[in-house]
């Protein structure tokens, strides 16, 4: 049975938050000479803490209630404040899947919390075997599951994760960043299922703003109330939420935009199994495909040559690269220059 205030550090569970000017006066009309901003300039006042309005959008969008609704500055201030909130430093220890996002153990040595890497099994998927003893560990506050998987592109069995979150009783946050490319169901709908659930999600990826760093977590009211607790005050400027707002009324044109990334990365995977120096393209529910080489240093080196970034990933999946999905005529001349290269 999960409970919240056995996760949830003794701290963090009696910290007073820093209370802005804008936790006193909530509306948004009048001669403001509460918060010390200057009088002059279009953007001279803080922003909304709690960036209701874009909640609003972001509800109707998603379908979850907005009291279910966390907004950070981007992922990874999410992944840090789950750190910060259930993990006590230097006690507590963390989990999740190698080979995976790597922001999940750089946060994990950042907090002081041990991170135990359980490595996913030959189709990159999770070996509950293996993680049964460790669900049972009291000092276990915090697991992490990202599906699609990154740097792999699968999705991971639904079935594992539901036993996860059914048998442990500290937080499981599942990482969906690339859930829109998927087909696949999300877990957001879990949330009123399981309270020990956060369900992560991102306007980065499909939604084409990883310069505007605004992150998503699906959560219960409780839990988001100690994310408001624990961030910054003004965690996401005013610029930012106003270009997810713009973004959220061109939703069509989102959905068609995937729909190209899809098919481009199908087009991409026929013409790469088709080349001598590619051994293994593997399925992918993201927008991005990683393909085992023949020599991966090699052929990174190649294409940065020709002014083609991919990333090499031979230390983490031996002999691969990992290419994101660009437009039709920036994969055509990655196709065009892979053909060139010889080993």
């Amino acid at each position: 049975m999960f409970d919240i205030n056995k996760v949830v550090r003794d701290n963090v569970k009696t910290l007073i938050p820093y209370s802005c000017a804008r936790d006193e006066f909530k509306g948004k009309t009048g001669i403001f000479m509460d918060a010390n901003e200057s009088p002059y300039g279009k953007l001279n006042r803080y922003p909304d803490p709690y960036q209701n309005d874009l909640k609003t959008s972001v509800s109707r969008i998603k379908g979850i209630p907005e009291e279910n609704i966390f907004l950070g500055n981007g992922s990874d201030e999410i992944i840090d404040l789950s750190y910060r909130i259930f993990c006590k430093p230097g006690v507590d220890k963390a989990l999740t899947f190698f080979p995976s996002y790597g922001m999940y153990e750089v946060s994990a040595a950042i907090n002081d919390v041990r991170l135990i890497r359980i490595p996913l099994n030959t189709d990159f998927q999770i070996d509950t075997g293996e993680l049964d003893p460790c669900l049972k560990d009291p000092e276990l506050k915090l697991i992490f599951i990202c599906s699609p998987n990154n740097p792999t592109g699968n999705t991971m069995d639904s079935s594992k994760m539901e036993y996860i979150i059914s048998n442990f009783s500290g937080m499981v946050l599942i990482d969906e960043a690339y859930i829109d490319f998927s087909g696949t169901q999300s877990f957001k709908n879990k949330i009123g299922k399981y309270p020990n659930l956060i369900v992560m999600q991102t306007f980065s990826k499909a939604f084409g703003l990883a310069a505007v760093r605004v992150g998503m977590a699906f959560t219960n009211p409780d839990i988001v109330q100690y994310f408001n607790k624990m961030k910054p005050p003004y965690n996401i400027s005013i610029i930012n939420q106003k270009a997810v707002q713009k973004k959220l009324m061109q939703f069509e044109e989102v959905n068609k935009q995937v729909d190209k990334i899809k098919h481009e990365r199908e087009r991409l995977t026929q013409n790469l199994q088709k080349l001598t120096i590619i051994e293994k393209v593997f399925p992918s529910d993201a927008n991005f495909l990683l393909v085992r080489t023949k020599n991966a240093d090699l052929i990174y080196n190649k294409l940065v040559k020709e002014k083609i970034i991919v990333r090499n990933r031979s230390k983490i999946v031996q002999g691969c690269i990992r290419i994101t999905i660009g437009k039709r005529k920036e994969n055509n001349k990655l196709i065009k220059n892979l053909k060139k290269i010889k080993l």
